[in-house]
């Protein structure tokens, strides 16, 4: 590898994108990491940070621009760390997607199996029913900057919704009108800390204002700001967080006006969505994602279905229409709730929920006799546990369906899988975050040959 100087500048070629959505660039051997550069594309590049096994660098110079570099619509990309790939056209985006989650197939999978296709959104702005807005110990209310947790302040979102975005400057103009504090992460001290928007199909919206107490100034008030900025709001709730720590939501809430819940349709079903519920951000992509999971269950309506991590039951309850019997496990309490709701709302009544963590009860189910013919599994970013793995290959189920939010630890339990004889056999990635750099993948994982 050659050693390559700080603040000295190189020329190279951008071969592809890395996981995180930066550029490549090699330089005899040496791989530097440019944020906004393009496959293909010929450049000028300053060394940022030089590190053990690889470089940062940024752009000096664009020799030639590469027809799939696209300006940027949003005024923030590059400060704000939510999106990656403003500078993309939308074709470019997904092919880096594809290529993603084939490499880490191949790489950490250890599988030379082919992503069938990527299906792309077809609106992929103003797509994300759920905002959450961090609130700077200044008051400033946006995103966080990339890699750190310094607020950029935000008045328009591209992939926000328009009522989110609207919601959350109501609550702003709250805080300044009656001198309500901001929390400091570094002290402890203040009260707003994060502002949480759900809305749904019809633009019904539903506010929740985490705090740092149990009480807020001026609480009437808060209620009519929201209302008269976004008039569909079917309730504004206060949760209650007075821990450190990354993370938003605490275990206490309290309804300050309407409703603590939000009513949404979803592949021709009711769903009833609690704050804390688990619901996928981008509806439209939500079914493609569902459809293709369904499919590559190949349910004749016979089957005995288990869907781990249920959230809702919202993949539970489309399985159910198509199986002879289905089984939902999920971890958060009120999820289970709204999902035993939405069952009986339904009106289905081939399926069952328990609340737990998914290891233990999968491990509960197998000791049991549960033989499931199909088990699916949408776990969160961390992927799967070891003893989750084990204890679905103990179950034998025919089929595993696995939804994978991030490729890295998908190829990597898939390599655990393929040591109790499940092989991965189909896989397509669907863009359910457009101009960001994550991507969703269907798998689907058999013993023998796949049907």
């Amino acid at each position: 590898m050659e050693k390559l100087h700080q603040n000295q500048i190189y020329t190279g070629i951008v071969e592809g994108y890395s996981s995180e959505g930066l550029g490549i660039v090699r330089l005899d051997g040496a791989v530097v990491f440019v944020p906004q550069a393009v496959r293909g594309e010929t450049i000028d590049l300053k060394i940022t940070k030089v590190m053990k096994t690889c470089a940062a660098g940024e752009i000096v110079k664009v020799h030639k621009n590469s027809p799939d570099r696209a300006k940027p619509e949003c005024p923030y990309f590059g400060k704000c760390g939510g999106c990656d790939f403003q500078h993309l056209t939308y074709a470019e985006e997904l092919w880096a997607k594809r290529q993603r989650v084939r490499d880490a197939l191949t790489r950490l999978g250890g599988t030379d199996l082919r992503v069938e296709e990527i299906i792309g959104a077809k609106n992929p702005v103003h797509y994300r029913n759920k905002s959450q807005y961090p609130v700077g110990a200044d008051g400033s209310i946006g995103f966080y900057q990339a890699r750190s947790h310094r607020v950029v302040p935000i008045s328009r979102c591209l992939i926000q919704s328009e009522v989110s975005d609207r919601t959350a400057k109501a609550v702003g103009d709250w805080m300044k009108r009656y001198q309500v504090s901001a929390y400091d992460e570094t002290t402890g001290k203040g009260l707003v800390r994060h502002i949480y928007v759900r809305v749904n199909r019809q633009g019904e919206s539903l506010c929740c204002v985490v705090a740092n107490g149990r009480q807020l100034p001026r609480e009437p008030e808060l209620a009519a700001l929201i209302m008269a900025a976004a008039p569909k709001t079917v309730g504004v709730v206060l949760n209650t967080n007075t821990q450190k720590g990354n993370v938003i939501l605490g275990d206490k809430y309290r309804t300050l006006w309407g409703q603590d819940f939000l009513m949404d349709t979803l592949c021709g079903l009711t769903f009833k969505l609690s704050v804390p519920s688990f619901y996928q951000v981008n509806r439209d992509q939500a079914e493609v994602l569902y459809g293709k999971a369904l499919e590559f269950a190949a349910l004749t309506g016979k089957e005995t279905v288990l869907d781990l991590y249920c959230g809702t039951g919202t993949i539970t309850l489309c399985l159910a229409k198509q199986a002879g019997r289905a089984i939902g496990a999920e971890i958060v309490p009120p999820a289970i709730a709204d999902a035993r709701e939405n069952a009986a709302r339904n009106g289905i009544t081939n399926v069952e929920f328990f609340c737990g963590d998914a290891a233990e009860i999968a491990a509960k189910l197998e000791e049991e006799g549960l033989r499931p013919d199909v088990i699916t599994v949408d776990p969160p970013r961390k992927g799967l546990a070891p003893e989750v793995i084990a204890s679905v290959a103990g179950m034998a189920p025919e089929r595993v369906v696995y939804v994978s939010c991030d490729p890295a630890t998908l190829g990597r339990d898939i390599k655990i899988f393929s040591g109790f004889g499940y092989q991965a056999f189909r896989a397509a990635a669907v863009d359910m975050f457009p101009g960001t750099r994550h991507v969703e993948t269907v798998c689907l994982l058999s013993r023998g040959t796949a049907k």
